[in-house]
């Protein structure tokens, strides 16, 4: 029998586990899933003979050893700044790791250990990075066989709630690490190409550079761009291209709402509120305006941001109770960026039988003959419920995928890497595609850049 351990059981751990508990027998798999808090893992497993969960702390450095020792392949679920540690026992122990996680600079450093080892550190193999990983590379490649020159690539993913559920003014709920939806686009100016020119939008200027986009049967989009879209330019092998452009997808309207925010500066996460715990919703929002002998909470606000009341903008505002006077913040010396999540998930947290949806959406600009050509494509995946959702289902089956691959030989090619070569990318999409997860690709007229320049 064929030993799988999976480190770290949280909410995008469902659907991984139940396709290796459907494939274990046919597959001679036994999986064990170690976490300081075995809930969750428990539900899932429900009580199948070929599965396990086990109490299991990563700081515990003897328990973990062990836990990685007497397993085939380890799959790391954890949160990224702790792969490490998993993939040096990995080293040690020679053992196969796969993890959905970006590649840091320390798992990089290992590459050269892993393939004077003959292992495989499969990364970036959950939906972004991962599926829009393999997604694109499968097109681009099949340009450039046919003789094609890619000119233009775009690349786009939003993590959304479900039309079904989609009940509140901004179009949106909290369907993975609120953290990372409240500090976005921090940290340096986003970088990309337009037309063979560098091109930067500040922080500050972020939520207001945004683009449409429509897919089919789900209608309008908008997108701000990623921090660095040039991340992956040369790993693509588009060191020549003219537009290279990576971006976050929300319903249209969701940017402009949430500069608000931005402008006042309540998603800075560079500092701590005094006396934070004791706060009102209302007395943190008003620390960041003038004072006012006379005016309200309110009306400072709007005269601050040159908010109208008939806009929409104050209607969304006004829907998440901000300027509730009777809830606290409770939390001490917290960063303005945490008072807001907090704020923020009174709201936005998904309801019992709120259903997510993943949306993914590519353009690829291409010269042939010389003429100039464009591919769009999209996909959407729809959750099922609270414990399989469409971000589980998009993180976990690659990973799962990717993981029996390995096991079975079908992946070889050692060294720490992502999934951008066919022999990894071809088997996976074909058995996302069989689960549901698929691209709609489409020839439309080459525009460049801009969509209006016809």
């Amino acid at each position: 029998m064929r030993n799988i351990l999976v480190i770290g059981s949280g909410k995008s751990t469902s659907y991984l586990i139940k396709y290796l508990l459907d494939k274990s027998e046919t597959e001679n798999l036994f999986i064990t899933i170690g976490d300081i808090n075995i809930n969750h893992a428990s539900k899932i497993i429900n009580n199948h003979i070929r599965a396990k969960a086990i109490i299991l702390d990563i700081f515990d450095l003897d328990s973990r050893k062990e836990a990685i020792k007497n397993a085939d392949i380890i799959i790391s679920m954890l949160p990224a700044r702790l792969h490490i540690d998993v993939a040096k026992d990995c080293i040690e122990f020679g053992k196969n790791m796969v993890t959905a996680s970006y590649i840091s600079p320390e798992m990089e450093a290992l590459n050269d250990k892993a393939i004077e080892k003959g292992l495989i550190f499969m990364n970036e193999i959950g939906v972004d990075p991962g599926i829009d990983h393999m997604s694109a590379m499968k097109v681009i490649d099949s340009i450039r066989a046919n003789g094609g020159k890619m000119i233009l690539f775009e690349s786009f993913t939003g993590g959304l709630v479900a039309p079904e559920s989609d009940n509140n003014l901004w179009n949106y709920k909290f369907t993975w690490n609120p953290r990372n939806v409240v500090v976005a686009g921090q940290g340096g100016a986003a970088k990309f190409l337009q037309e063979g020119t560098y091109k930067y939008i500040p922080y500050h200027r972020l939520f207001r550079r945004t683009e449409f986009l429509d897919i089919e049967d789900y209608g309008r989009f908008e997108v701000y761009a990623n921090r660095d879209s040039l991340k992956y330019q040369h790993v693509y092998g588009l060191d020549s291209i003219k537009t290279l452009y990576r971006g976050t997808m929300r319903r249209v309207g969701f940017s402009r709402a949430w500069n608000m925010f931005v402008m006042l500066g309540m998603t800075d996460d560079s500092y701590t509120i005094d006396d934070s715990e004791n706060m009102s919703y209302r007395d943190f929002v008003n620390a960041f305006l003038p004072y006012s002998p006379s005016d309200s909470v309110e009306l400072k606000f709007r005269h601050t941001l040159k908010i109208d009341q008939d806009d929409i903008v104050w209607d969304k505002l006004l829907e998440l109770d901000i300027f509730n006077s009777k809830k606290m913040v409770e939390l001490k010396k917290a960063t303005p960026a945490q008072i807001l999540q907090k704020m923020l998930m009174d709201s936005w947290t998904l309801d019992k039988d709120d259903k997510d949806m993943i949306v993914m959406y590519h353009k690829f600009g291409y010269e042939l003959n010389g003429k100039n050509y464009q591919i769009d494509s999209t996909m959407v995946t729809l959750g099922d419920d609270q414990t399989y959702t469409a971000m589980a289902k998009t993180v976990g089956l690659p990973v799962a995928s990717a993981t029996l691959a390995i096991l079975n030989g079908k992946i070889t090619t050692p060294g720490v890497q992502i999934p951008i070569t066919k022999e990894v990318y071809e088997p996976i999409l074909k058995e996302l595609a069989d689960s549901g997860i698929l691209f709609k690709e489409k020839e439309v007229p080459y525009h460049g850049y801009n969509p209006l320049n016809i």
